[in-house]
């Protein structure tokens, strides 16, 4: 590894051939879309972005080109746009100036910047995009990818029958190149469960795929696709309808054929499978651990799997968006694409079709900040700003800050959007309940609340509700919104400490389910933790008493468990939960031979659960969010930190996407250092945060620097930064 970093180094340090012009910039994008070509654009201004050169190391200024022909922009003729040279650092969400586009017009831009030492770049290439019917606010589709995946295995199970594997659970539709040389019917099962590697299991439980479809065959046809029937349940108003191109698709892995006289060979096979365009190449990791390498891919397949509908939905079997699977959804699609138009839509959507669930909705608000913080536009936020003011709840609020569910009136759901005043919204904790708080036959004795005193004062909902109103001041400070901000924070304050006298056992040092509770759970002292409501005094126990209890909370709670603890530092602790072998793990999915997440830990833990719910895949998120530490500190990742904590792992190394490019990072620890490589993308800055290392000396591209504060700036490009242990 040092001998490396010396290579590095020195190509650092030898001057390179000197370049007439700076590379020009690439990864151009129109209102999110990397390849508008076949799409709609319908913003009749729309933003653009791209990523800056690595030579230029800043961006000082740019001038984008919009033209009406491909010859005119080939000849640097912006009629429809030309910026000048605009001095600007911004490289993301640039809005189209000074003209508006025509309806059902074909368009073609580029882009140059100045760099660091004000010289300009090359052009970059150019792309087209056209627009569609304007309104007055929407947000642009990306569009659908159909991909024919072959067979890994086929297997002879009889003189006519076949055992097929197509190595991944995927959203699809089976076609067929064969040619028959009579009438006949074949006969075949797809699924997303097998058992013992030969045969599909026709009974899986719970909402695990399989069905039997009859498929008739005639001499001199050669292309088939199965007729699949639609299922009631998500193909049902509620659910998310999918494009009439599409046709009904079903999630499978395995498929057998019976009565097939003629050969099986792979490329007469395939699964015709649909997901939302995605660039899997774009992210990666790896590490020193297995388990956690392979909990990374399951997850990362995951959210590509479930993409198919256009919007976040539960998988397959409502196909319905919930509020919670959403979040978790985009966060990981953060990480593992550079797509911010799925995301965008689903918030949106949640806008007009609220689901139950008191703490649900108090998703909605979190969603839409983390969409300004990782694209830098704050459209979205602008256009919905009244309705998200209804979502954080705060009409629920009593004298001294704290809201119940109870209080809701007609109103209030009518402001949260709902249609149905037969609804109510009611607090939900965690799912699958307890039979004993629902009486629900499919719920195990124990639920997944683990053990929650369901109150009206409810502490989940109230740290829910707090964390709402500090993103929300922050919102409403970006906006402008100087009233708005001050009073979210004040109120935000109001609530923090009416949790902490009310809510919060101080014998104990543990928060209690809620207002006149005796009961403590994990689940009302990992939000606590996790939304940075616990006063320092109290971390240690509420700390201790969290790890007492395990993994007491579902696939969902998880995500916050997870989150809890890396905030606290308890990094160790996170990666053993991450990398657990047990019943309560992402290592138990892989073994009982899911492909996609689950929605429960295990079938026991929820009997009706589906195998192909992203809201399973949290470590996607928390991995390079809170593991490898890697967030926007400013919106649009103008500044990103980086703080890793990293564990017992001995290597690893990680690659995300983000609007500006990709940063990419290196870790190697030994018994004398520890070693780490960070790409940083141009034009933006990073702080990398190390507290351990605090006061000591450390090696920053080869030159030794105290570390006072834990923090280090890095610059564009490669750093290395090596650590000293003692």
């Amino acid at each position: 590894m040092f001998l490396k970093w010396i290579l590095v180094l020195i190509i650092m340090i030898v001057p390179a051939k000197k370049k007439l012009e700076p590379e020009p910039p690439y990864g151009l994008m129109v209102e999110f879309i990397r390849e508008p070509s076949g799409l709609r654009i319908l913003d009749p201004k729309p933003e653009f972005s791209w990523i800056v050169p690595d030579d230029a190391k800043s961006q000082t200024a740019y001038q984008i080109l919009v033209s009406s022909s491909i010859e005119k922009l080939d000849n640097n003729i912006g009629d429809i746009w030309d910026s000048g040279k605009n001095f600007s650092s911004q490289s993301s969400e640039v809005e189209l100036s000074g003209t508006e586009l025509a309806e059902y017009r074909t368009y073609h831009w580029k882009i140059r910047v100045w760099d660091y030492m004000d010289k300009p770049s090359l052009y970059s290439e150019g792309q087209s995009f056209t627009t569609g019917k304007f309104s007055d606010y929407a947000t642009t589709r990306n569009k659908f990818q159909a991909t024919i995946i072959r067979p890994q295995k086929i297997i002879k199970t009889g003189s006519n029958s076949y055992f097929i594997d197509f190595g991944k659970d995927t959203f699809a539709n089976l076609v067929l190149e064969i040619i028959p040389t009579d009438r006949d019917t074949l006969i075949i099962h797809l699924g997303e469960k097998a058992i013992n590697n030969n045969r599909i299991d026709r009974d899986p439980g719970g909402t695990i795929r399989y069905q039997k479809v009859l498929l008739p065959v005639e001499s001199g046809k050669t292309n088939y696709t199965l007729d699949l029937p639609p299922d009631s349940r998500n193909t049902g108003p509620s659910a998310i309808q999918l494009p009439d191109s599409v046709g009904v698709i079903t999630p499978f892995r395995y498929c057998e054929i019976e009565n097939c006289s003629f050969e099986l060979k792979s490329g007469n096979v395939g699964q015709k499978a649909y997901w939302y365009y995605f660039d899997d190449g774009l992210s990666s990791f790896e590490s020193s651990d297995t388990i956690l390498n392979q909990v990374w891919e399951i997850c990362k397949y995951s959210i590509k799997a479930t993409s198919f509908a256009g919007i976040y939905v539960d998988g397959d079997r409502e196909r319905i968006p919930y509020e919670a699977d959403a979040y978790i959804n985009q966060m990981g699609h953060y990480y593992t694409d550079r797509e911010y138009s799925l995301a965008r839509l689903t918030n949106e959507y949640f806008i007009r079709h609220p689901t139950w669930p008191t703490e649900w909705i108090l998703h909605t608000v979190p969603m839409f900040y983390y969409d300004f913080m990782y694209t830098g536009n704050i459209e979205s936020v602008n256009e919905y700003y009244e309705e998200l003011k209804h979502k954080t709840l705060f009409n629920l609020a009593r004298q001294d800050g704290l809201i119940s569910s109870k209080n809701v009136t007609d109103e209030i759901m009518i402001n949260l959007g709902f249609s149905n005043m037969k609804d109510r919204i009611r607090d939900i904790v965690d799912w699958p309940p307890a039979q004993k708080d629902t009486g629900w036959k499919l719920a195990t004795p124990e639920g997944e609340r683990d053990g929650y005193d369901m109150v009206e004062i409810n502490t989940m909902v109230n740290a829910f509700y707090f964390r709402n109103l500090v993103l929300m001041a922050e919102l409403a400070g970006y906006l402008g919104k100087d009233v708005d901000y001050i009073l979210y924070r004040n109120q935000a304050l109001k609530v923090k400490d009416t949790i902490n006298k009310k809510l919060f056992d101080t014998t104990r040092g543990i928060y209690l389910d809620g207002e006149l509770s005796r009961h403590s759970s994990l689940h009302a002292n990992m939000v606590a933790l996790a939304f940075d409501l616990v006063p320092e005094e109290y971390k240690r126990s509420v700390i201790d008493f969290i790890k007492s209890r395990g993994m007491a909370c579902s696939v969902y709670g998880a995500q916050y468990l997870l989150e809890g603890l890396y905030k606290a530092g308890e990094a160790d602790y996170a990666f053993s939960l991450l990398t657990a072998t047990n019943n309560r793990s992402w290592w138990n999915m892989i073994r009982s031979g899911s492909t996609i997440t689950m929605e429960a830990w295990d079938m026991k833990y929820k009997p009706n659960s589906d195998w192909n719910h992203a809201w399973g895949a949290a470590p996607v998120n928390i991995i390079p969010a809170h593991m490898w530490g890697i967030a926007p500190a400013e919106p649009g990742f103008s500044k990103a930190v980086i703080r890793p904590q990293l564990g017992n792992l001995t290597h690893s190394k990680i690659i995300i996407p983000i609007i500006r490019g990709t940063i990419t990072g290196e870790f190697e620890s030994s018994d004398i250092s520890t070693e780490y490589l960070i790409t940083v993308p141009a034009n933006m800055e990073c702080d990398f945060v190390i507290p351990d290392a605090q006061g000591k000396m450390v090696n920053l591209n080869g030159k030794m620097i105290r570390n006072e504060t834990g923090i280090i700036s890095l610059k564009p490009g490669i750093n290395t930064i090596t650590i000293i242990i003692n």
